[in-house]
């Protein structure tokens, strides 16, 4: 019997000690994506909002982006959380294309999403957070979407305002801002790069209460 627990105990101090189990093995990751076109000629468009947002952010953490597959990416850290940054360079129609492969690689769960698009429904400087919903007839969410084949993920949608012509809505769209827009526009964006750390660092629910229609 002393034989036997004698050699239960060599083959224990034999083994690897075990990491701290109490540890966590991995910092929670979220993942916020601005919507928008690549290139120089849609870089100051209405549609492009999701990008300047996405810029906004990352540059307020002192990150910058790198080219990667599907995209520029950043890493952000907020208050204990890791948050990938991503403009995807798929163009606005095929976004879900990179957002789920970014999804995959990072391990991140569909809850920790934050998709960052602009939107003609809502008034100029308006937002609002939704933890799902359709897509409103916007190509990138449509397309989002249909990869994912879901639609319960969070989106910060920016209003744009509905200021053009019948028939007028394309040209209005993949427009430059106005320069009466462009004096708030600045305002506008810190307030979005406020609501997405806030959503993940506290969570939708709380974020809508504090935000929505800022």
């Amino acid at each position: 019997m002393k034989k036997v627990l004698k050699a239960k105990v060599l083959n224990l101090l034999k083994k690897p000690k075990e990491k701290n189990k109490t540890n966590p093995s991995d910092p929670v990751k979220y993942l916020v994506v601005g919507l928008g076109n690549v290139g120089v000629k849609y870089l100051n468009t209405r549609h492009n909002i999701g990008f300047k947002v996405a810029d906004a952010l990352v540059e307020r953490s002192a990150a910058s982006f790198s080219e990667e597959r599907y995209g520029a990416v950043a890493s952000v850290k907020h208050r204990g959380r890791t948050i990938v940054v991503l403009k995807p360079n798929t163009f606005m129609n095929l976004s879900g294309k990179a957002i789920n492969y970014w999804l995959q690689k990072e391990k991140i769960p569909l809850e920790r999403l934050l998709v960052i698009t602009d939107d003609l429904a809502l008034p100029y400087g308006k937002q609002r957070l939704r933890m799902k919903g359709s897509d409103g007839g916007h190509n990138g969410l449509k397309n989002t979407n249909a990869v994912l084949g879901r639609q319960d993920y969070a989106r910060l949608r920016i209003g744009i305002g509905d200021e053009f012509n019948k028939g007028g809505q394309i040209d209005y769209v993949l427009g430059d801002w106005s320069p009466a827009e462009e004096k708030i526009l600045e305002e506008r964006i810190d307030i979005a790069v406020d609501t997405c750390l806030s959503f993940c660092s506290i969570g939708g629910p709380q974020t809508m209460t504090t935000f929505n229609n800022k």
